[in-house]
């Protein structure tokens, strides 16, 4: 004969059983709308990421397009110029994967506003450098 405590041992193993069960379905369940999501989105046009590609980060969370396992399409409005424009998962792609650019940046410059940027601050650079030069160079006097 068992006792009560034995008895709800046993009763216990099988809820614990019966949990395991549930979490494993729910996983499953979970994986397969997961797949199924990813299917669809890159359906639609959207980019996968490779997630070895990725530039480290020293972050406890992920981003949101590697959760989601696809670069999709993302409007923002340039912060000089105020064009609405979209970073196309193509470029993302490129940012993230072959520049290795930060994984929580975004786009924030039309294509015109960063290549007048870039001239201004190499012209800036260009400036600065001549003038060490003069500094440099002995005086004769």
């Amino acid at each position: 004969m068992k006792s009560n405590k034995q008895k709800r041992g046993e009763i216990d193993a099988k809820r614990r059983k019966a949990d395991e069960w549930l979490r494993l379905q729910a996983q499953k369940a979970a994986e397969q709308r997961r797949r199924r999501d990813y299917k669809i989105a890159l359906a639609r046009g959207e980019v996968a990421v490779v997630t070895s590609a990725l530039a480290p980060s020293n972050s406890y969370s992920i981003p949101d397009f590697v959760e989601r396992g696809t670069y999709r399409p993302e409007p923002f409005v340039c912060k000089d110029c105020g064009v609405a424009e979209v970073w196309t998962p193509l470029q993302q792609k490129w940012w993230y994967e072959t520049a290795k650019g930060d994984v929580f940046t975004k786009a924030v410059r039309c294509r015109a506003c960063r290549t007048k940027d870039r001239a201004r601050r190499s012209a800036a650079r260009r400036v600065h450098l001549e003038g060490l030069a003069r500094k440099s160079k002995p005086t004769a006097t």
